[in-house]
């Protein structure tokens, strides 16, 4: 039946598997677990009408049993009474439920074997359970700790990497640089003022001269 065969699957889950292959370990145990207990409840439920079934059966081929001795009493005493016919249709009867107490018979074994079935599934199921409520604190810390250790151990390579790959030289060369440009744009200022200055002198002094050559000639006086 399709409900044993759910059971069975749950039961033959390898739990560590299913943790490692979950992106999310903590949802995939709640959700296995949340599986186990409404396949339970629902084994439960089955187990309890097949005990029923089985008692209603051996109750029908108790009956059955019954009209057996019954009828057969009832031919006895024809018998007893020399009336044949009434013999004859009393084991009729006798034989027709004979043989349906034959056939419930075979039905209650059925009925045994299918509740023996679903106990063995119902007693795995909640020792698996067991199991993973168990398990469950455990392998979702186990799978926290490894999560750390791999972001750990990745932060470490990145710094190992960059110690290594010369990051810090590359910042340094970075900064050179940048002082490098920042000393040529000094130096270029300095050299573009110091020209302004001096051609500043120039047309000042040339400026005086002329001021000096006016004011001689305004005054008559010559050189």
């Amino acid at each position: 039946m399709a409900l044993l065969e759910r059971v069975s699957t749950l039961v033959r889950a390898n739990l560590n598997d299913l943790i490692d292959k979950a992106e999310d370990p903590e949802k995939m145990i709640k959700q296995v677990i949340l599986d186990m207990q409404n396949q339970l409840l629902q084994v439960k439920t089955q187990v309890a009408i097949a005990i029923a079934d089985q008692h209603l059966l051996e109750k029908k081929k108790k009956e059955n049993e019954d009209k057996v001795a019954e009828w057969m009493r009832k031919a006895e005493l024809a018998v007893d009474k020399k009336q044949d016919d009434l013999a004859r249709a009393a084991l009729q009867r006798t034989e027709s439920y004979r043989e349906l107490c034959a056939n419930f018979e075979q039905q209650v074994i059925d009925q045994k074997a299918q509740v023996e079935n679903l106990k063995s599934a119902l007693r795995k199921l909640e020792q698996k359970l067991a199991e993973a409520q168990a398990k469950a604190d455990l392998l979702v810390a186990q799978q926290r700790r490894a999560r750390a250790l791999g972001k750990a151990t990745d932060a470490r390579v990145a710094m190992t990497d960059s110690a290594n790959g010369g990051a810090f030289d590359r910042m340094k060369r970075k900064v050179a640089h940048a002082e490098a440009v920042s000393e040529a744009k000094v130096e270029l200022a300095a050299h573009a003022e110091d020209v302004e200055e001096r051609l500043a002198a120039l047309e000042k002094e040339d400026r005086i001269e002329q001021l000096l050559s006016h004011l001689k000639s305004k005054r008559g006086a010559v050189s």
